[in-house]
């Protein structure tokens, strides 16, 4: 039911006329210190793609590279915290594989279930829907400004929370109202909003004052502490976009690289405000009306200010 076609988050097979099974994989390197955090972070990158088509994960299996040479207790300390992240997500973890590797890597490849008629796709939202985000945008700088040594506990402190803490309750304030959905991830903020109007042949419009970002990510924009992932999106994806009276310090972030970001949903205008206020009382990260789905125009997505 889905798969390469519009880069959707995970790969869909239906199982019969009420259900489909989604299915999913992702690690990466440490981006914190913590051998917990970074457990925690890989696991609910991991699960979040599941959350992004609508469904609930059920099964995971762990992804695991470790050094010979490196601390036993290390790895511990990482399956740990993946494994409190799939409980808390209501999921099994049930196995995995791993391999003796010069670097620490961790993720995990989870199963997941979605009823048919709730299954959201990228290219699901039609002209007329609000844009819903779920989590500050930002954590690729911050990870670099923690690299670099330039940024301070508190602001790292916040970032490592918002990639710990699962989408699971974003998804379920929608109460299954969302017309379309992704979670934004490697590709930034545009890179993924792209791929959605792609998928739906639709454009954007981004309010860009309403777009939550990390506090410390100007700054360090200021000082070059910016991945070259970042950088990459910009090239690739700016083509597609109209950033209107945006510096290049402004316009960086939307572009930036992101570690298990916050779910992008589509959803219907008449339903956005209760949506809004039920994720308020429910989700703690910030969570903001960013945007709406327009009538296809030159570019993919237009970025303004009120």
């Amino acid at each position: 039911m889905a798969g390469f076609d519009f880069s959707e988050d995970g790969a869909v097979y239906k199982i019969d006329d009420e259900r489909s099974i989604i299915y999913t994989l992702d690690f990466f390197t440490p981006i914190v210190d913590n051998p917990y955090d970074f457990g925690a972070i890989a696991a609910a990158n991991s699960l979040s793609d599941v959350y992004a088509m609508g469904g609930s994960p059920k099964l995971a299996l762990n992804i695991v590279a470790f050094p010979g040479d490196m601390d036993i207790e290390i790895l511990g300390e990482i399956l740990r915290g993946g494994s409190d992240k799939v409980k808390e997500a209501g999921a099994l973890l049930v196995g995995g594989h791993t391999i003796t590797d010069t670097e620490p890597k961790y993720g995990l490849s989870v199963v997941g279930f979605a009823d048919n008629d709730k299954l959201l796709l990228n290219g699901g939202g039609v002209v007329g829907d609000k844009l819903i985000l779920t989590k500050a945008i930002g954590t690729g700088i911050i990870s670099t400004g923690i690299k670099s040594g330039v940024i301070d506990a508190e602001k790292s402190k916040a970032a490592a929370f918002s990639m710990q803490y699962l989408n699971k309750y974003a998804m379920e304030a929608t109460e299954g109202l969302a017309h379309g959905a992704t979670d934004i991830t490697g590709f930034g903020l545009m890179g993924h909003l792209l791929e959605m109007m792609e998928a739906g042949g639709t454009s954007a419009v981004l309010d860009y004052d309403a777009i939550p970002f990390f506090e410390g990510v100007e700054e360090l924009v200021e000082m070059r502490a910016v991945p070259g992932g970042t950088f990459s999106n910009k090239r690739h994806y700016g083509d597609h976009c109209e950033l209107g009276d945006l510096s290049t310090e402004e316009a960086l972030p939307l572009f930036d690289a992101q570690t298990s970001g916050g779910l992008l949903l589509s959803v219907p205008a008449d339903e956005v405000e209760a949506i809004l206020e039920r994720m308020k009382e429910s989700v703690e990260t910030p969570v903001a009306i960013i945007g709406e789905v327009v009538e296809r125009g030159d570019k993919a997505i237009y970025v303004k200010r009120k």
